[in-house]
C-alpha cells in the first residue's frame, strides 16, 4: 500500500525539474555540466519537502539517473500513486465558508481530480466573483472577491508563471477603523485556475494572500 506524501505543488516542482533536465540533456554535451544539473534538480526537489524518509529521498533522487524522455515520463507516472489529494470537502462545508451568499453556485466536486488541486476555486460568471477554498492548519479558508480579466499576460501572484491574468479584488474590514469601514485588497492571478494549479510550485504567496484577506 502506497503512502501518499507528495502534494500537488510539490509534484509540479518535480515536473519542472524533469522538464529542465530533459532540455539540458538535449542541448548540453559536457558531462560535468550535466552532473551539476542533475545534482541541482535533486536538491530543488528535496528542498520542496519539509520532511522525507530515506526511502522517499531515494525514490525522488532517481530523477538524476534518467536519460530518455520515456524514462522521465514513466517516472512521473509512477509518482502519481503517491500524490496526496486536496482534503475531502463537501458542498455543505463550502457553503458554511460563505454564509452570506445564499445562492452560492458550487462546482461539481465529483468531476474534479483532487490530486492536482492545491487550492479549489471557481468563478460565478453571473456575478463576476471568484471563490477560493484552501486547507490551512486543519481547517478550510474561504474567500471571495471580484474578478476582472485584464486581456494581457503577466506573472500570477500564486504560481509565478507567465499566464493570462485577471485582477482579483477582495473587500476586507479595515483594522483601524469602524466596523462599517472596508478596504479593498487585490492582486493579479491566473484567469484559468486549472493552469494555475498545474503550475504552482510554492504555497507561500497564496497563503500570505489568503491570510491577509481571510476572516
Amino acid at each position: 500500500m502506497c503512502t501518499p506524501f507528495i502534494r500537488n505543488h510539490q509534484y509540479n516542482v518535480i515536473k519542472k525539474q524533469a522538464e529542465f533536465l530533459q532540455k539540458t540533456l538535449r542541448t548540453v554535451a559536457d558531462r560535468s555540466v550535466l552532473e551539476t544539473v542533475r545534482f541541482s534538480a535533486v536538491t530543488n526537489i528535496v528542498e520542496a519537502f519539509p520532511t522525507l524518509t530515506e526511502e522517499q529521498k531515494q525514490m525522488l533522487g532517481q530523477i538524476a539517473t534518467f536519460e530518455t524522455a520515456y524514462e522521465f515520463q514513466r517516472y512521473l507516472g509512477a509518482l502519481e500513486q503517491y500524490l496526496e489529494p486536496f482534503p475531502p470537502i463537501t458542498v455543505k462545508q463550502i457553503e458554511k465558508l460563505f454564509p452570506k451568499n445564499k445562492k452560492l453556485k458550487v462546482p461539481d466536486l465529483a468531476a474534479i481530480d483532487f490530486r492536482y488541486v492545491t487550492y479549489l476555486s471557481w468563478v460565478d460568471i453571473a456575478t463576476n466573483k471568484l471563490y477560493i477554498v484552501y486547507p490551512y492548519e486543519g481547517r478550510f479558508i474561504g474567500i471571495e472577491g471580484r474578478i476582472t480579466p485584464t486581456n494581457k499576460k503577466g506573472y500570477c501572484l500564486f504560481c509565478n508563471r507567465h499566464q493570462e491574468l485577471a485582477f482579483f479584488s477582495v473587500k476586507t474590514k479595515s483594522a483601524h477603523a469602524s466596523p462599517d469601514n472596508f478596504s479593498m485588497y487585490g492582486n493579479y492571478v491566473c484567469l484559468e485556475n486549472r493552469d494555475c494549479n498545474h503550475s504552482i510550485t510554492d504555497t507561500g504567496a497564496l497563503e500570505r494572500f489568503l491570510l491577509s484577506v481571510g476572516k
